[in-house]
């Protein structure tokens, strides 16, 4: 949910910068800075719906990075109780170790989930997939900030709100992955009970066939 809330909130952005970014630009730079000038009250909407939009994008990501990580948390207590917090909010806060640290994070939990040995090659394609994404929008989200000039507010565009959306739906796909894998391996197994039928099955079958040689030969 959140992370659907993060790619809206982008979205919305993403229109106004095409919609109607370039020409606030222009209209803010007649003014020269001037609040009180002809024609300020004109743009304070836009400038509101501006405002807005960049709160609620840094909301969003905000939310979605707190639930991730408290996901994170929790799937790691569930493969080692008592496991600490601390190594993964080192592994996304510490500069330069959270370039690396996190898909191996993410890889050690779902080996330690004990998945199916047959999905090893899809799951490293997916989570090798997802972190390349996460760094895309690093570097284009950067580079548009950096770049943005006088002709735009954010410099945000198509390209950056698709690999966005795309980031969060292998975001999401990994968590889906590894939470399967721990929900299915702590519900009891069919191989347990019918262990347990079969358990008070066969005295049964043995008592039966035990008592079978005896009742045919008190018939002699």
């Amino acid at each position: 949910m959140t992370l659907t809330a993060q790619v809206a909130a982008t979205a919305a952005l993403v229109v106004f910068e095409q919609t109607r970014g370039r020409r606030l630009v222009r209209e803010i730079s007649a003014l020269g800075g001037d609040p009180h000038a002809p024609g300020a009250q004109a743009v304070v909407g836009a400038v509101s719906v501006f405002a807005i939009l960049i709160m609620l994008v840094t909301a969003t990501t905000v939310a979605a990075a707190a639930a991730y990580l408290t996901w994170l948390v929790q799937a790691r207590q569930n493969v080692s109780p008592g496991a600490q917090a601390a190594p993964v909010l080192a592994a996304w806060a510490v500069p330069g170790v959270n370039l690396v640290a996190p898909p191996v994070l993410v890889h050690r939990l779902w080996w330690g989930s004990r998945p199916p040995a047959d999905r090893h090659g899809r799951w490293v394609a997916l989570l090798a997939a997802w972190w390349l994404s996460w760094l895309a929008v690093l570097a284009l989200v950067l580079a548009r900030l950096t770049a943005a000039g006088d002709t735009d507010l954010t410099g945000l565009g198509p390209a950056e709100l698709a690999v966005v959306a795309l980031c969060a739906l292998l975001c999401a796909a990994t968590v889906r992955q590894i939470t399967r894998i721990q929900v299915a391996g702590a519900r009891p197994g069919p191989p347990a009970r019918t262990g347990a039928v079969m358990a008070r099955a066969v005295p049964l079958i043995l008592t039966e066939q035990g008592s079978a040689p005896q009742v045919h030969h008190a018939r002699q």
